[in-house]
């Protein structure tokens, strides 16, 4: 039996001074006010090439979120610098954030409208976007007439109008049970080879960053920094139940369990 295989160019290794999609140098980021901050991010240093998938993992309260925040321009950085060369990221978060009294279509068509999209263009494209996810036809179907799979392919659709080079996402699958979520495994998979975009995916599941990401970086706690990085040299497609992600979801759940205890929590 012959396997069908997805294959990239092979990303440039992290810190590198070649091309990049976005560049993170030690960032740093405090809350609260002067003498009595809270430090949620301490030196951070990543960099993400162009077409890769990044995914990052740690614990509750480790910083993923806000980190991509910063990445996406919702927050200034502390210390350190952010540069995306491709312009503004596009930005999905967990919650579908969709407009309920638009339709799918209409919805797609505000960020095309925001993106400077001329109006008679806007309704092919976001007809082809909705393909695109798979979602033919849905155009014209409120929010309330979409199950939850379908709302997160139209937010996906949504961020991927933004016309960026670079998708930042925050945890947007963690709400759906766990056969959407492997169905939009594999969705995103596939938008992503035909696209060529670069991902930057926060997550808390440690087999969904090994099912999903061509490199897995894990934040400690308290506050976050790099602990340590890994490439994911399986390849695509991957299944989330594949004795490889098993082997390797192990590997780092150890580490993520050791820096947990290391930073009493529970």
């Amino acid at each position: 039996m012959t396997t069908n295989t997805l294959t990239k160019p092979a990303p440039a290794a992290a810190g590198s001074t070649g091309p990049y999609a976005a560049r993170i140098q030690h960032v740093s980021k405090s809350f609260g006010r002067p003498g009595a901050q809270q430090q949620v991010l301490d030196n951070i240093s990543i960099d993400v090439t162009p077409g890769e998938f990044v995914c990052l993992l740690g614990a509750s309260g480790c910083g993923k979120s806000t980190l991509l925040s910063l990445v996406a321009g919702l927050d200034k950085p502390s210390a350190g610098t952010i540069e995306t060369p491709g312009g503004r990221p596009a930005l999905m978060f967990q919650e579908h954030a969709l407009f309920p009294w638009l339709t799918a279509g209409r919805n797609i068509e505000l960020a095309l409208r925001m993106r400077g999209v001329p109006r008679a263009e806007r309704r092919g494209e976001a007809e082809r976007l909705l393909e695109l996810v798979r979602l033919k036809g849905a155009y014209g179907k409120r929010v309330h007439e979409l199950s939850g799979g379908m709302r997160q392919r139209v937010a996906m659709a949504r961020a991927l109008a933004q016309d960026s080079q670079l998708l930042l996402m925050d945890e947007p699958f963690a709400a759906l049970d766990a056969i959407t979520r492997d169905v939009l495994h594999d969705e995103l998979t596939r938008i992503w080879h035909e696209t060529n975009l670069s991902v930057l995916f926060v997550t808390h599941n440690v087999r969904e960053a090994v099912r999903l990401g061509e490199r897995v970086v894990l934040l400690s706690s308290r506050p976050g920094r790099v602990a340590r990085e890994w490439q994911v040299d399986i390849p695509q497609p991957r299944r989330i139940e594949d004795s490889a992600v098993a082997d390797l979801s192990v590997e780092i759940t150890e580490q993520l369990r050791g820096e947990i205890r290391r930073h009493g929590q529970h």
